[in-house]
């Protein structure tokens, strides 16, 4: 009987699989990225059976064998270096938000999410590009790279949508082997040249890349390690307002009433005044950010800034920042929270999918591997919006449950509570003309499908 339920797993997850291909167009999105292949088998069936064993928790050496190929079939592919991983795995994550946005509310706030992990490869000594990168946890240097990802979020679903796999700009922590490809004019050497550059650099790339390939959004959250006056500007540029968190730093000033201000004596200036503190955050307060240019001039733009209490810790204190000045404080502090989606793509990455745990040696394969992980992962995404999202079951339940805006529960229960203390404060008349005055609200805002089989509509 177990032998029956294993395979029964197994048909599930190849048809899961093959109907999520199918949902992006895998096929001819192929095609933009590896070209036309002519052979016994289709790429198609090499990604399938990528993202089958990444699912059964394998590596290559222990997957079940494919009649059509071998492994070492397998193995070329993810070392070629002349496939273009990034821009398939742009082109997927369009599509998958494409058959997302029909449940999505246009009032919803659609951000990018950037943000960098450690990858870990402990046991190699030769790979390429390999460097010593410090472990932000531990507090020390490892073997590895740092994965730099970019994804997109509505709040619900978080969907991968470019990588960066990053070596160290400084040639003396590099420990792994030289490029073997520098010649800019081919894809594997751009994207050498690409791991050794500044990160805040390449993750503008990143966004470009991404917009450039069809995705779109409003907002860009990022941590400390992104964010500075220069990175703001650049993404404005962009049309993309920044929310992220400002390092304490007493290198950086803004501009404050015509006095220019470290963070630190910012928020001393503040707490010295007569502002009183607020439920949620502490102050809040808009400054002039400034970039030099290259001709010497100096370009200011409005910032604003938001301290929150740390945690745990009222002696401290953290800093959010934002460029976009009509946030009120605790709007910016909501879209924040949103930014530990990634963490969680992080942990389910390393955790289930094997991010930091591949066999690979090559730069390239590695590449490679990263990418086929962020597919298992929008293969993840995809089924758990269909399962926790009703909207996503069919065009049935899509018209009864009509997509809602973001509504704070604050707001929802301030007003019931103030409508039942006006209907008990009031008489028997009063109190029926209050209860059908509610019944009138309730009813104007019904789905429309569910209005008219109501006979609400005439």
């Amino acid at each position: 009987m177990s032998i029956i339920e294993h395979h029964q797993e197994k048909l599930d997850l190849s048809q899961t699989i093959h109907g999520f291909s199918q949902l992006v167009g895998f096929s001819k999105l192929s095609t933009h990225v590896f070209g036309r292949h002519h052979g016994e088998f289709s790429l198609l069936q090499i990604i399938e059976w990528l993202l089958t064993t990444k699912f059964l928790g394998r590596s290559l050496y222990r997957a079940q064998p494919n009649p059509r190929f071998t492994t070492r079939t397998v193995r070329n592919y993810l070392n070629d270096g002349r496939t273009n991983w990034q821009r398939l795995i742009c082109l997927i994550a369009q599509a998958l938000i494409k058959y997302l946005r029909p449940f999505i509310h246009t009032h919803r706030r659609l951000a990018f999410i950037l943000d960098d992990t450690l990858f870990t490869r402990d046991t190699a000594k030769k790979t390429e590009l390999l460097a010593r990168t410090f472990d932000h946890d531990d507090q020390v240097y490892k073997k590895g790279f740092r994965a730099l990802t970019l994804a997109w979020s509505d709040g619900d679903t978080l969907v991968p949508v470019d990588y960066a796999l990053m070596s160290s700009k400084d040639a003396k922590n590099r420990i792994g082997g030289a490029s073997t490809n520098q010649d800019l004019r081919t894809l594997g050497g751009r994207r050498r040249a690409q791991a050794v550059r500044k990160m805040t650099d390449v993750s503008v790339e990143l966004i470009k890349q991404a917009m450039a390939n069809g995705l779109k959004a409003g907002y860009v959250l990022c941590d400390s390690w992104f964010s500075s006056p220069r990175m703001f500007l650049a993404l404005k540029r962009l049309g993309l307002d920044t929310i992220a968190m400002v390092k304490k730093s007493s290198k950086v000033h803004y501009l404050y009433r015509k006095r220019h201000y470290s963070i630190p004596a910012l928020y001393k200036r503040l707490a010295s005044s007569k502002y009183h503190t607020k439920a949620n955050y502490r102050y809040a307060c808009v400054v002039q950010a400034e970039v030099e240019q290259p001709d010497g001039s100096i370009e200011s733009f409005p910032v604003r800034l938001v301290f929150v209490s740390n945690r745990g810790q009222s002696d401290r204190f953290l800093v959010l920042a934002t460029t976009k000045q009509s946030l009120h404080p605790e709007e910016i502090i909501q879209m924040y929270g949103r930014r530990w989606q990634i963490e969680g793509y992080f942990k389910i990455a390393k955790q289930y999918l094997r991010l930091d745990r591949s066999q690979v040696q090559s730069y390239d394969g590695l590449c490679a591997h990263i990418a086929v992980v962020m597919m298992a992962y929008d293969i993840l995404a995809w089924r758990q919006r269909q399962e926790a999202d009703v909207r996503t079951l069919g065009d049935l339940f899509y018209i009864m449950n009509e997509a809602m805006p973001d509504l704070a529960l604050t707001q929802a229960l301030a007003w019931l509570l103030e409508e039942l203390n006006l209907i008990q404060a009031a008489g028997t008349a009063e109190m029926s003309s209050a209860l059908n005055n509610i019944m009138v609200q309730f009813e104007t805002h019904l789905p429309q499908a569910l209005a008219t089989q109501l006979g609400i509509l005439a």
